[in-house]
């Protein structure tokens, strides 16, 4: 479905300039943003992939990962075509990267926002991710169906590359409750060569979601030989504990995918390091994720040192925080209706 953009401005040339994203594309008549998915026809910018999600799910939230809003509970997930980045390590790829194919036709279900609250409604979701793609693409969609959730008592997240604009952002105060964004390293050379993007940007959008109100969870996907250093741990480390010590960490394994099918799988040991690396530098919370059964899934309480939330992959095994309390001594564990 067409569905005219927001955040754009036309230009001379029948040229319009779009503002949603650290990219700042200008687009000629009749042409695509880097996202594939916004397209200038006769001087106006359009949104290809409004009402057409190519993914629908519901999913356990502590699979965006999320682990501290509404533990425990189910996200109704979904996502469109098409990314702003390019990822070489994309595990959605398929999804994600088809809208950079030169005969790339719209494709998903036809979804209207009302039908998507309907719908996490019916199958009893709290909340509405979007995810798997970034979510910042769809941004109208995601904005109209963000409104109709906030008013039906739903809560909703994004899982997003951080590389919205502020000005995104302010449109999202109110409407979004969390969001988990992928510092995908502390290099700005590895965001040009592997992403197509800049560090800053994101950077910038964690300390604007913070500054807004907005929850965030960060997490990196550790890639052996790309941004596993233990000099470039502790920037990534550094940066989070001075926005925010309550900013969960999570710390994820690699497996070889789409265009990095030739390196290895992230050792356990390294990820086991950068979550010591994370407490030392004063961090509340910190994750190893794709290790099922670690004890770096679980939730502590930074006070008194015992568990509080028991996890096995997605599953929780024991919730031990009452009206977001540590059941043990008291102190608040920080999130969103934990």
């Amino acid at each position: 479905m067409l569905k005219e953009a927001l955040l754009y401005e036309k230009i001379r040339e029948n040229k319009v300039s779009c503002r949603l994203c650290a990219h700042n594309c200008k687009i000629p008549e009749g042409k695509f943003g880097i996202c594939g998915v916004r397209q200038n026809r006769d001087g106006a910018l359009y949104s290809l992939v409004y009402g057409n999600p190519i993914a629908l799910n519901i999913d356990p939230i502590e699979k965006k990962p999320i682990f501290h809003i509404l533990p425990g509970s189910k996200s109704y997930s979904l996502a469109t075509a098409g990314c702003n980045f390019t990822c070489g390590f994309c595990q959605n790829w398929q999804i994600s990267q088809i809208t950079k194919d030169e005969d790339f036709k719209v494709t998903g279900e036809r979804l209207s926002p009302e039908e998507v609250v309907s719908q996490a409604l019916t199958y009893k979701c709290e909340s509405i991710s979007y995810t798997y793609t970034e979510p910042t693409i769809f941004f109208e969609y995601a904005y109209d169906i963000g409104k109709l959730a906030r008013q039906k008592g739903l809560y909703n997240v994004f899982v997003t590359n951080g590389y919205m604009s502020l000005e995104c952002l302010d449109m999202l105060k109110g409407i979004l409750d969390g969001a988990n964004v992928d510092l995908k390293s502390f290099k700005d050379d590895f965001y040009k060569n592997t992403c197509g993007a800049r560090l800053k940007p994101v950077l910038e959008s964690i300390r604007y979601m913070k500054k807004l109100g907005i929850w965030v969870e960060v997490t990196t996907l550790v890639v052996p030989g790309e941004n596993d250093s233990e000099e470039e741990l502790k920037d990534i480390v550094g940066f989070l504990a001075d926005v925010g010590r309550e900013i969960p960490w999570h710390i994820s394994r690699f497996h070889p995918d789409y265009n990095m099918t030739d390196k290895s799988s992230t050792p356990v040991k390294t990820l086991v390091r950068a979550r010591e690396i994370g407490f030392n530098a004063g961090l509340k919370y910190v994750y190893t994720g794709n290790i099922p059964g670690d004890e770096g899934e679980n939730t502590f309480c930074y006070n008194c040192k015992k568990l509080l939330i028991g996890r096995f992959g997605f599953q929780i095994l024991q919730n031990n925080i009452r009206d977001s309390k540590c059941k043990f001594c008291n102190t608040v564990i920080d999130g969103v209706k934990l």
